[in-house]
């Protein structure tokens, strides 16, 4: 057997284990070979029959890697530890990586076939290179196709609009308007520098120099868009244009908003920017209905456009933020916008200041021009089309803003109110509205003679609204004289305070919520309360010593102590001056429940007043005890709504005035019910049944309704501003409000002006002409409706401060409630659940159709006062009335009209 075939001597003395430790070969005298060696030549490296062996694992990789031919070197013995095809480091088990086949070459090598682990996964430079050139040149592409693809709009398509269709709530046409774009195209040279440059200072200060877009705010337009916010204009005046001047596609969507883009690179590489700015200034919306400048021009100064002053011009460019909320006539709307106008002139006038100030910054503007304007320009009041006078104006502007302020759930915003071709379909019912107007004008024009009494019958205004208590549903309003002479909607938040018709809330609070425990911690008394009984004893004291409800005296900020006066600076009852809740309400007693909101806590008063359905943004700070007696001025639409929550027995329903929309493809908006329970029925009845005793009994004995069972209120403010009343029946709440307020002035501060003297009486309260025009409107309103009692209210809560009255004459409370009499009173009118003071002799007297009061004409009683006012700061020595010396009342020593 020749010698490269001669099989390797077999080891000897402990075969593997001896190999492992590195002993000495029992038969050779030599140490065996150590781990990993091999008796291959190849294995070996130099001569002299020295043997020597890669050094491990991490070496027989680095040998594997290396140029991808040299294979790793293998153990010969077929037991050993590496190399044989018997041993575990053999082919397929080795723990070192061999390089991979070569193979066909990939034309994207990713994964990476020459690398392991995680570099298999790293992306190579130049594949990374590739698909950058690659997605840059897809890009390119699809930017050309859509440059190529889209066209310069053109401004005078904008004009194309349709008009909206307003509907009566029987189904009827109201009118048909809205849609029409009142616009008249000038010439660049017409429109006055200044106009340019406001519009550049305060907009895009780079548009004589920047290529049209905003990178960023395209960035940010789309991002919001993306992920499903509101989405948002071009911030540049050429892409203002293009969003302008696209009037075929108001849609807001990413195709649109990459359409605008494509658009507005379009115009503002091939079209000037004098023709840019020309058409966005002939395009934009100014408000009032006018689109661009030459139009917005005469809709706020009756000038061309071409005589606008510096100023204007800056005013003129805060109304393209939104003039919603910078025309200075303020905007109507059911929802709070804060749109009043004088929160409109504030905005107005710093936005025309900072207009003006970076025009003298950015140079187009001298410092003694720009001092020249530091107030509003005087502005005419709003301009409406012949079709929008009387009523139907107000009717229009109430429901286009219920539209909008709702455009999440109506799906109708200001852009496409504007654009037109919807049909509304309104709550109105076309009778009452001319039914309430008829009944305003019949007060105004045989009791309101300006001419006569310049003095005190100038500037008296009436406002009122009716609402369904069973859905919410706006039924009529009475916004003012004329909707093209008087723009501000009376019916909607005017800013007259309330007074005493802020009472019930006060009452409900106390029924629903409780009177806190004297006796616990703040913390406690807040969770631990005593629910409130009608026939609870309050003091009717006059300039009574407030206190909080743990018996400590209430002062303001400068330590000063409330007194609270009633009116006429008169006290009820003395000498103990106890007199339950009912009977406060029909006297409407301002010291009992002032002293009953503390007790209750003003917070929970305004938490009660929300949950009727009065706004947030017209309570005015619970941080006063008068809060209790209307120092708030919500409007005569929600206070209805409020008063509609007791007739429906707690149920509160929002007021609202479209019932729903449609376009040429169909339905885009129905009404759905938004009932929620604001108090229990035994709450809300027992309210009612309180406010049945004013009526029947008490100070709003004028709108009295022979036959029906009717609850309300009334009540005038300090300085006798305003007069209101409020009251409802099971099918319908109305509210009345009058005041005078001279809004015509273009920059002085809205001042509501006394009514002492006004229509020829000594002073204007709730049970006047307020009270005399809910009972005419209503009368005709219900003439053909069926009579519906009230619910019976089922007795509620506890009798607080009953203590025994040391006087030997039963209170008014226990004989209305334990002792009613057979006999009805001649004066009584209406059914009513318990009789009233005048049906027995309590503290107030008999009822005795006699009696004239100081200078008065009525049935009893030596002072028949108004409720008086309320003190919208604390003072110690004010009043809150001066009491009205007509005596009208009806029995009883304070039976006279309520303020």
């Amino acid at each position: 057997m020749s010698e490269h075939r001669r099989k390797p001597p077999q080891p000897q003395g402990g075969g593997r284990a001896a190999a492992r430790r590195g002993q000495p070969d029992a038969s050779s005298g030599r140490r065996a070979a150590p781990r990993g060696a091999t008796g291959s030549p190849a294995d070996s490296y130099g001569s002299g029959g020295e043997e020597h062996s890669y050094g491990g694992r991490a070496e027989a990789r680095r040998a594997a890697q290396k140029g991808g031919r040299r294979r790793a070197p293998e153990t010969t013995g077929p037991g050993g530890r590496r190399g044989g095809p018997g041993g575990p480091a053999g082919p397929g088990r080795g723990r070192g990586r061999a390089t991979p086949p070569p193979g066909k070459k990939r034309f994207i090598d990713y994964p990476r076939s020459d690398k392991f682990g995680w570099q298999r996964w790293m992306p190579s430079w130049k594949l990374v290179t590739g698909l950058f050139i690659g997605f840059m040149g897809s890009l390119v592409a699809v930017a050309g196709i859509g440059y190529a693809m889209v066209d310069i709009p053109i401004v005078a398509k904008t004009a194309k609009a349709q008009n909206n269709v307003y509907y009566w709530s029987d189904g009827s046409v109201m009118v048909a308007t809205g849609g029409e774009i009142n616009r008249q195209i000038i010439n660049y040279a017409d429109i006055p520098k200044e106009m340019r440059y406001a519009v550049i200072s305060q907009e895009n200060k780079t548009f004589e120099t920047d290529s049209g877009i905003d990178p960023k705010g395209i960035a940010r337009a789309v991002f919001n868009m993306a992920k499903g916010g509101q989405t948002q204009g071009g911030s540049t005046i050429t892409q203002q244009y293009v969003k302008n001047a696209m009037l075929d596609d108001q849609s807001q969507t990413l195709s649109r908003k990459f359409k605008e883009i494509f658009v507005s690179i379009k115009v503002g590489a091939e079209v000037p920017k004098s023709q840019i700015m020309a058409g966005y200034l002939n395009s934009a919306y100014f408000g009032r209905g006018a689109y661009g400048l030459e139009a917005a021009s005469r809709a706020y100064f009756n000038k061309d456009a071409d005589r606008l002053n510096p100023g204007e011009c800056a005013f003129l460019s805060a109304m393209l933020k939104g003039a919603t909320y910078y025309d200075p006539a303020g905007a109507t709307s059911l929802d709070p916008t804060g749109a009043t106008p004088e929160a409109n002139k504030k905005r107005a006038l710093s936005q025309m200041q900072d207009t003006l100030d970076k025009m003298v910054e950015y140079g187009h503007l001298s410092p003694a021009e720009r001092a020249k304007y530091r107030t509003l320009p005087k502005w005419q009041n709003p301009r409406s089309n012949s079709r929008l006078g009387g009523q139907i104006g107000y009717l229009v502007d109430l429901a286009k803003s219920y539209l909008i302020n709702n455009s999440e759930k109506t799906k109708v915003t200001e852009d496409k109110l504007q654009k037109g071709g919807y049909r509304i379909y309104t709550t109105f019912d076309k009778t009452k509205v001319k039914e309430l107007e008829s009944a305003v004008k019949k007060v105004q024009k045989g009791n309101i003679k300006p001419k006569q009494r310049p003095e005190t019958d100038t500037h008296v205004q009436f406002g009122g609204a009716s609402v369904d208590p069973a859905t919410g549903a706006i039924k009529a309003i009475y916004g003012g004289e004329d909707a093209t002479k008087h723009f501000t909607n009376n019916a909607d938040s005017t800013g007259a305070q309330v007074g005493s018709t802020f009472k019930p809330f006060v009452l409900a609070a106390a029924m629903k919520w409780g009177v806190k425990n004297p006796d616990l911690g703040d913390d406690q008394a807040q969770d631990e309360r005593t629910q409130v009984s009608p026939k609870s004893l309050y003091s009717g004291k006059n300039k009574l010593k407030i206190k909080n409800y743990d018996g400590s005296v209430w002062t303001d900020k400068d330590g000063k102590e409330w007194l609270q006066t009633n009116d006429g600076n008169e006290s009820v009852n003395p000498p103990t001056y106890k007199i339950d809740l009912r009977e406060a309400m029909r006297l409407s007693v301002n010291s009992a429940y002032v002293q009953l909101g503390m007790d209750v806590g003003l917070d929970k008063v305004k938490e009660t007043a929300l949950d009727a359905g009065v706004l947030k943004g017209s309570l005015a700070s619970a941080n006063y005890p008068s809060f209790s007696i209307g120092t708030s001025d919500p409007s005569a639409i929600r206070m209805a709504g409020a008063y509609a929550t007791f007739a429906a027995s707690g149920e509160q329903n929002p007021p609202y005035s479209v019932s729903k929309v449609e376009d040429k493809d169909g339905q885009v908006y129905k009404h759905r019910a938004e009932t929620h329970e604001a108090f229990t029925s035994a709450v809300a009845d027992n309210v009612t049944d309180v406010l049945k005793t004013v009526v029947d009994k008490g100070t709003g004995t004028s709108a009295q309704l022979p036959g029906r069972p009717v609850a309300g209120k009334t009540g005038t403010t300090d300085g006798n501003k305003s007069a209101w009343f409020v009251g409802y029946t099971p099918q319908l709440s109305t509210a009345i409000s009058m005041f005078r307020l001279d809004d015509n002035a273009n920059n002085k501060k809205r001042t509501f002006l006394e009514m002492y003297g006004t229509g020829g009486q000594e002073k204007i309260h709730g049970a006047s002409f307020p009270a005399e025009i809910w009972h005419d409107y209503m009368a005709q309103a219900l003439k053909n409706a069926p009579v519906k009692p009230f619910p019976t209210p089922v007795p509620i809560g506890k009798v607080i401060n009953a203590e025994p009255s040391p006087t030997p004459t039963p209170s008014v409370t226990e004989t209305e409630e334990t002792s009613p009499t057979p006999t009805p009173t001649p004066t009584q009118s209406s059914p009513s659940p318990t009789p009233s003071a005048s049906d027995t002799c309590g503290f107030f007297g008999c009822n005795n159709n006699g009696g004239n009061g100081n200078g008065g004409n009525g049935n009893g009683g030596a002072d028949g006062g108004t409720d008086g006012g309320t003190t919208p700061t604390p003072t110690i020595t004010e009043s809150t009335g001066t009491g009205n010396t007509r005596g009208n009342g009806n029995g009883g020593f304070f039976g006279g009209q309520d303020g």
